[in-house]
């Protein structure tokens, strides 16, 4: 009887590969690799002498790897969570992007003049002398752009009706640039004056 035993240990580094190449994980395969030795040496009695030990212990082997996937389908998997481990849950981070969405749809509904200013100071960090510098208006016209503008963003996003934005009075409107640019009135006398 003393030689089942070494010979059952003979077949030790064979069962590790293939219970390796089941589980693709060492550890669980020492397990599964152990479990199949205790089961075999329990159910020695059932052996049979001149069989195919090998094949027997391999058999072993691959009941207790099916055994393994049948319980942990039923059971579900565990996780070992420890207090050092980060936590596997996080808190819900959908609300930064509904923020961003209104805040991008508020935005685009603000005046043309203000929404410059807004960007420039608010998105570039641009100080409000190099705005006023870059779009060519008084610095005191920037800050009222400003407060109007962030006063119409708040609004929009808290969901309070605006008022509209008014038209500026002609007067206070800044003419187009007229390069290159001329009016359909002017057109047909410039053509006129140049033909011979």
């Amino acid at each position: 009887m003393t030689d089942i035993y070494r010979d059952i240990e003979a077949q030790i580094p064979r069962l590790r590969r293939y219970a390796r190449s089941l589980v693709r994980d060492v550890a669980a395969a020492d397990d599964l690799v152990q479990d199949c030795l205790a089961r075999a040496l329990v159910k020695l009695h059932l052996w049979q002498e001149g069989s195919n030990l090998r094949a027997w212990l391999f058999t072993i082997l691959h009941n207790q790897h099916v055994n393994r996937i049948r319980s942990s389908i039923r059971e579900g998997t565990t996780v070992e969570l420890s207090e050092a481990e980060p936590l596997l849950s996080r808190p819900a981070s959908q609300d930064k992007g509904l923020e961003l969405r209104d805040l991008h749809r508020a935005l685009g509904r603000l005046p043309e003049a203000q929404r410059a200013v807004i960007l420039l100071i608010g998105l570039e960090g641009m100080a409000y002398g190099d705005v006023a510098a870059t779009l060519g208006i008084p610095i005191g016209t920037v800050r009222s752009r400003v407060s109007r503008g962030r006063d119409t963003l708040r609004r929009l996003m808290i969901g309070a009706p605006c008022r509209e934005p008014r038209e500026l009075p002609a007067r206070m409107r800044r003419p187009a640039p007229a390069i290159g640019v001329y009016s359909q009135s002017a057109a047909p006398r410039m053509v006129a004056a140049a033909a011979p």
